[in-house]
């Protein structure tokens, strides 16, 4: 595809654009359960109107735009005492996204370490240990800044194991890492117990609330047992939490908050040599869109406190029904004990996968998980009317599965079954990785089996 050489009408270009995305899966219908959190059209339009105030301010430097600048530190603040941080002078940045505030994290955790002992520079790698469930953005951070993860296994509930993260604490250890909840299962991993071990070694612990930390404060208020993740767990040093996740903000909002100023500081990067002059950045990029720090701003001021509970009560009523429709099928069971709106099922029964890929013939994007093998829900407010036929379909495709256990044989069950099978561990990394590659190669061709991506 070359360089356009000319120009084209405006309408046409934005009536090929939504012929694009006719294309895509239809996530107002409630047929996804990830990747899109949608409070309705209303607020949708609202955002839109937050966004477009600061459509091209760059919140990169907050001497020309000081409006941006107060908005952020309100979003921090009001984050902050969220998470009870205000009494011990938490403080922050927002980021673009959940992965950025874990790579922040990280490389905050590093420097620090660094700091203090120069060791860890000159021949020795710092590390970091992580449950196995945790979020990959924490592996991508750790290639990234040459961090060390190391790995803790979970309980039979999926919860990691307190006494297995404290026997892993070595020399190198910077920091622990809980999840509030894990994305896989929608477990709070025992924050006060890692807070305890954080304090006997004197490493950080950061908490990982980046898809939980808008919804569980008022799941909490609900009067529903929510463990304490926050930053009232003597040991928490960090927190991160995603606005455009349970926030409902606009993509490209999120924060990092850590428990004092100095801690931050090893976040910030400054550098005074540049011909160009003075240089300060306090994350990863460096144009920062004003419009996803307004619109982050705004929807914290339209929803408040009372009205993210009310989204908590309807969103968890969702839950409730599908759960208890799931456990209804014979054979279909909830893994382990989740505390807020995600979770995921599986079966001992029959191939999970070939459920999901008959459930995907019937328009549902399935999210397929493994270690156990199991389908994962992200349930939004997107969902409220979608509960009866969820479970209509679910039933006949178990049904189906069970009368037609070949399937097991095609579609994406067949390559999770292929790499189960697989004797070696580094045969099955390499071979998993390879097909990864392979995959990435192709989504950024320009071949489009939907006719979506042509010219």
């Amino acid at each position: 595809m070359k360089f356009p050489k000319h120009g084209t009408p405006r309408s046409e270009v934005l009536k090929k654009l939504q012929t694009f995305r006719d294309h895509d899966v239809q996530w107002k219908d409630g047929r996804v359960f990830s990747l899109v959190y949608h409070a309705g059209d209303e607020h949708t339009e609202f955002l839109k109107d937050a966004y477009s105030i600061y459509f091209h301010e760059n919140g990169l430097n907050p001497g020309a735009f000081p409006s941006l600048k107060k908005m952020e530190a309100e979003v921090i603040s009001q984050c902050v005492d969220l998470f009870n941080g205000h009494e011990i002078g938490a403080v922050g940045t927002m980021t673009s996204g959940g992965s950025e505030s874990i790579m922040m994290a990280v490389k905050t955790y590093r420097d620090q370490a660094r700091a203090k002992n120069p060791r860890l520079t000159q021949s020795e790698m710092p590390e970091m240990i992580v449950p196995i469930s945790i979020h990959p953005a924490f592996e991508k951070a750790a290639h990234y800044f040459g961090v060390k993860a190391i790995h803790a296994p979970v309980d039979v509930d999926l919860r990691v194991n307190a006494a297995a993260v404290e026997k892993l604490i070595t020399p190198n250890t910077i920091f622990i890492v809980g999840s509030a909840p894990s994305y896989p299962h929608g477990v709070v991993d025992p924050i006060e117990e890692l807070g305890q071990i954080a304090i006997r070694h004197q490493v950080g612990l950061h908490v990982d609330a980046c898809i939980g930390g808008f919804i569980l404060p008022f799941v909490k208020k609900l009067g529903r047992a929510v463990p304490a993740f926050d930053f009232k767990v003597p040991g928490v040093t960090s927190i991160s939490a995603d606005l455009h996740k349970y926030g409902y903000a606009a993509k490209g909002a999120s924060v990092i908050l850590y428990g004092s100023a100095d801690l931050r500081r090893f976040q910030f990067f400054v550098y005074e040599d540049w011909t160009g002059g003075l240089f300060a950045s306090p994350s990863m990029t460096g144009t920062r869109p004003g419009g996803a720090i307004a619109a982050a701003w705004a929807a914290l001021q339209a929803f408040g406190d009372d009205g993210y509970v009310q989204m908590a009560r309807e969103t968890m009523m969702v839950v409730d029904a599908l759960q208890a429709g799931i456990q209804k099928i014979p054979g279909m069971k909830i893994l382990s004990t989740p505390e807020s709106s995600l979770f995921a099922f599986g079966s001992d029964q029959l191939n999970i996968h070939s459920v999901g890929d008959v459930m995907e013939s019937k328009g549902w994007m399935i999210d397929r998980q493994q270690n156990p093998d199991c389908l994962h829900l992200t349930v939004t407010l997107a969902h409220r009317g979608i509960v009866d036929s969820y479970l209509k379909d679910l039933n006949e495709s178990v049904a189906y599965v069970k009368a037609h256990p070949q399937v097991a044989e095609k579609g994406m069950a067949a390559i999770y079954g292929m790499m189960a099978k697989l004797p070696e561990p580094l045969m099955k990394k390499q071979q998993m990785q390879g097909f990864l590659l392979q995959y990435m190669d192709g989504r950024y061709g320009l071949e489009d089996s939907t006719g979506s991506g042509g010219a």
